[in-house]
């Protein structure tokens, strides 16, 4: 007689099933290539910009599409996440609360103690030196990050 799946391996298979229907889809690259095609306005052109502005700062970036939708930016771990809303393209930085934002770009999510986020509306200038130099901080304090974890783990 054949075992029931287990109520562990059901939540597991529920889990997954966003993963491979996104895998069906096609690569992050082009499920973020579909999105900005599919917005059609300012907030397309902007995530367009945005992808291109974190590619110009980390050419090692790796795209990810996760949470049903969501485009995010990796490098050892999450840089940010691009988030579109009707009235704001949503930039997210994981660790944000712990860069120095020297430019003042962050503009919401200031009270968490992690995430910090940059709210970009229509007609907004992105300043993009600054937001340049914002990713490449994020990246080097998750490399830096996954550093000393290596570390804690050989001691």
């Amino acid at each position: 007689m054949a075992d029931k799946p287990s109520i562990k391996s059901k939540k597991a298979a529920k889990k997954a099933a966003p993963k491979r229907a996104a895998a069906k889809a096609g690569s992050p690259s082009r499920l973020i290539d579909a999105r900005i095609k599919e917005l059609g306005d300012w907030r397309g052109e902007t995530l367009a910009r945005v992808r291109m502005l974190i590619k110009q700062a980390d050419p090692d970036v790796v795209e990810a599409w996760k949470w049903r939708g969501v485009p995010v930016w990796e490098h050892d771990g999450i840089i940010c996440t691009g988030e579109t809303y009707k009235a704001v393209v949503k930039m997210t930085f994981a660790r944000g609360a712990a860069l120095e934002d020297a430019s003042g770009l962050f503009n919401s999510s200031l009270e968490g103690n992690v995430r910090r986020a940059i709210d970009i509306h229509e007609g907004d200038k992105i300043d993009e030196k600054a937001l340049k130099a914002l990713i490449r901080a994020a990246v080097a304090l998750n490399t830096s990050v996954r550093a000393s974890r290596k570390k804690r783990k050989r001691a």
